[in-house]
């Protein structure tokens, strides 16, 4: 298993402010600039998927595994040998909140999809963090 974990506390925002713009998935290229566009089958629920087509690369399905609203999402994308799963973790504190994003991928090819997905995957977390946290605190609707 390889596993990569960021954290990062952020005041003046709320989990609620977050929460909103995580689950808005359709509109996730608005603050992550890598991506062209994101399409959401169905609703936000356990067990519905999502297709992500990065800049420069295929679309890829992902599902979504577990939910706890205004706490935490994960969401597994299924490679060939392998696995990976993104976790998004809102811990509210007494005057802000800790983010984490924890990303894992398990399989017997966990080694090719580590090098051609997940290390940027990884790699993109704090600046994504940051642009998503910024969106929530200019209080701006983006549906």
């Amino acid at each position: 298993m390889w596993e990569k974990i960021h954290s990062k506390f952020y005041k003046d925002v709320s989990a609620q402010e977050v929460w909103e713009i995580w689950t808005d998935i359709e509109n996730w290229p608005k603050w992550h600039n890598d991506l062209e566009y994101c399409k959401l089958n169905g609703n936000f629920v356990v067990g519905n998927s999502f297709v992500l087509k990065p800049k420069k690369a295929p679309p890829v399905k992902i599902t979504l595994t577990e939910i706890n609203e205004n706490k935490k999402f994960t969401d597994r994308t299924d490679f060939l040998g392998a696995k990976m799963f993104d976790t998004h973790i809102i811990d509210e504190k007494e005057n802000g909140i800790l983010l984490t994003n924890k990303l894992i991928v398990t399989g017997t090819l966990k080694w090719l999809w580590i090098k051609v997905v997940a290390n940027h995957v990884a790699n993109s977390v704090p600046e994504e963090m940051n642009a998503l946290v910024k969106l929530a605190q200019s209080n701006v609707k983006i549906s």
